[in-house]
């Protein structure tokens, strides 16, 4: 069984509301709906584990009743850290069940369920994989204001989610991680650490992570070309 974790304890301070990014709405419906609907349309997934607030595990199942998902299994709450809550996410998994392990940010709602397909496809053949963007800027390396170098864009990617993990795999590198006192923004710099290959699918730019207010505005235009993408499909 391939499982997603949906990481969407944050706060969100940055959007500066008082209530969590992850429950602000694009055309009327949370964000967080948002993520787990393409989630539902994904054939390669058959769970979801949603790790959220503490005040907002009790209330969440109804909000996710409203909107069907099928495929809801768990809501927990979340940690102090993005790295603490995943592992609570992980801890909540039965592995005698589990195959491959879907990381995914809740506030990253345009993921398409072809980009899950694949991402997951290339973990269950290679044991890890990574979703990625090209790089589109030219990225300079700097230390005390200054530029120390230019690096080769080419060789460069934006990390995005779903990062995807056979269950054992990511159990280990998470077991090593926290006997170790290491802390890290994504799950892949942490099966890295243990010498492992991880394999990189290439992603969409749109596939966005909403953080600031005008991402919510470009949101609703994306949603908006969707839209309108759907409706000249023909029948």
């Amino acid at each position: 069984m391939n499982i997603a974790i949906i990481a969407a304890a944050g706060q969100g301070t940055r959007m500066g509301q008082r209530r969590a990014k992850q429950f602000l709405e694009l055309a009327g419906t949370p964000i967080i709906i948002h993520t787990l609907q393409r989630f539902e349309q994904c054939p390669h997934i058959q769970e979801t584990v949603v790790v959220l607030p503490a005040q907002d595990v009790a209330g969440f199942l109804a909000i996710a009743g409203k909107h069907g998902l099928r495929k809801l299994a768990r809501v927990i709450p979340g940690g102090a850290s993005r790295m603490e809550s995943v592992w609570r996410g992980l801890q909540a998994i039965r592995p005698q069940t589990a195959e491959v392990i879907a990381v995914h940010d809740g506030v990253r709602p345009f993921v398409t369920p072809e980009e899950i397909e694949r991402t997951v496809a290339a973990a269950e053949e290679h044991g890890a994989a990574v979703l990625c963007a090209p790089a589109s800027d030219t990225i300079k390396e700097i230390q005390d204001g200054r530029v120390v170098r230019t690096l080769e864009r080419a060789r460069l990617g934006h990390a995005l989610t779903p990062q995807c993990f056979r269950y054992a795999l990511l159990r280990r590198a998470y077991e090593a991680a926290l006997a170790r006192g290491l802390e890290a923004t994504d799950c892949s710099s942490l099966v890295e650490a243990l010498g492992e290959t991880v394999i990189v699918v290439e992603g969409s730019a749109r596939n966005i992570k909403i953080t600031r207010p005008e991402d919510i505005a470009f949101g609703e235009i994306l949603l908006r070309q969707e839209a309108e993408a759907r409706s000249q499909k023909p029948e």
